[in-house]
This record gives C-alpha cells, structure tokens and sequence, in this order.
C-alpha cells in the first residue's frame, strides 16, 4: 500500500480481517480492499463549492515544488471553460519564477492576472485583485511556500484570507500536495492548517509510480478531501478526484 503508513494500513487490515476468510487469495484481498477504498472515500463530498454567478476567491497553499503554481493555472482553465471570469493573483512576491510562470499561464488561458514587484507585500496584491473583481469573477491566489520562514509564512498567509475575505467570499482554500512526498504531507498538512481553514486538497504528480497513499491518513487526520488530481503536464490533466481510479490505482 503506497505510503499509506502503518497506523492506516492496519487500520484496513484489521477491518478487512472480519469480512474475508481465513483461507482467501490474494485476489479476494485486492477485491476487497478496492471496494473498502471506493465506499470510504465516495461518502465525502469532493465538489469545488464555487458560486456559478457570484464572485468568489480560491486561495492556494502548499511548499514551493509541489506544483501550486502550476495548479493554479489549471484551474484557470477549469474554470473558465465553466464561464467563470478568472482572475489569477501572482502573492508569491519572493519566488521570481513563480510570478512568470503565472504570467505565462495567463496568456495561455486568456486571462487576467494581478502582479507586483519583488518583495512587495503579498496581502496588498490580493486585496487589490479582490477589490477589482466584477459579479462573475473567481480570484485564484498563488501564494509563497518557503517553510524555512515557518512562522512568517502563516502570518502571511493569515494576512491574504483576512484581506481577501473583506473583499469578497473564499469559496476554497486548497492545499497542494505532491503526490511523492510520502509522509511529509501529513506535517505539511499540519503546517498550513495553522494559517487558514483548508477546504481541499490537490494531490499533484499522480502520473508517475507513486501512487498517494498519504491522503488516506491526511483525510482522516484533517478531515480535509482531496478534490482534484494532477495527472500530467497538459492544461487539461488537472481533474476531479476519482476514487474508483484512485483506489484501483492504490491496490495494483
């Protein structure tokens, strides 16, 4: 079971005992297992709650490399093949690449986005951006990832929902997570709880062998669902969360 971790995988063990015989093969395991998955994670609602004609904000967190920014882009595209008018806000003042990595997505989807200069603060963009917004617009923040400054970054963050929210309703805040991290998404989760109420998560990189396990005791521990999925490099391989694929995915 693919960085599951040991209190989860017995967990499923010891539930999958009293429903098997003593004797089954491991086919009937696998079966079985599969359809625990399915019917656990199919109980959760996994919907992005995006208002269809109302403005609305989705804030985006996650350590720099997880594939936030990229992720942010993508539901630009999500989002605007939905009719939404999409602004992107570029928060990551500290990370040079982050804001032309955004810029370059806003051109290539056609839509607005809202950038400073170098170490300005990130809170002020995203005021701006919120203050700007008309009665169809969705705002996405791309926001800074830098762990290293633990503290400053919660406060930072803390600072963008408070601003935003004066300005107009956080439909999400969706914490990115790359699906090889393994174990580590459970302190990131942890981390990032701190400064905002998460609402999703976005597993990333799910195309390569690692299979994301983690996300079943992330869940459970934050009670936080993963809602969309990256599958690959395109545009359109950002996609909402499949159990079904994902639990067959989990067992092969």
């Amino acid at each position: 079971m693919a960085d599951v971790g040991v209190e989860k995988s017995h967990e499923m063990v010891e539930k999958l005992k009293s429903s098997l015989p003593s004797n089954a093969t491991e086919e009937e395991i696998k079966h079985a297992l599969q359809s625990y998955l399915i019917s656990t994670l199919s109980a959760t609602d996994r919907s992005l709650k995006v208002q269809p004609d109302k403005a609305g904000a989705i804030i985006m967190v996650g350590v720099n490399g997880s594939g936030k920014t990229t992720s942010a882009g993508k539901l630009a595209k999500y989002f605007k093949d939905q009719g939404k008018d999409v602004v992107l806000a570029a928060c990551d003042t500290f990370r040079p690449a982050a804001g032309e990595q955004l810029k370059i997505w806003a051109q290539k989807e056609g839509v607005k986005i809202a950038r400073g200069k170098m170490g300005q603060d990130p809170a002020s963009i995203a005021f701006s951006a919120a203050s700007q917004l008309g009665p169809n617009s969705l705002l996405i923040v791309d926001t800074a990832g830098r762990l290293q400054t633990k503290q400053n970054l919660l406060d930072e963050l803390s600072k963008i929902r408070r601003v935003v929210e004066k300005k107009v309703q956080i439909d999400e805040s969706l914490l990115v997570l790359d699906a090889t991290f393994g174990q580590n998404a459970l302190s990131q989760a942890k981390i990032f709880s701190q400064a905002l109420p998460l609402t999703g998560i976005i597993l990333t990189k799910l195309d390569g062998s690692c299979k994301g396990g983690v996300v079943l005791a992330v869940e459970e521990e934050f009670g936080v669902p993963v809602k969309m999925v990256g599958v690959g490099e395109g545009e359109s391989d950002l996609r909402p969360f499949n159990p079904e694929a994902f639990a067959k995915g989990l067992t092969q």
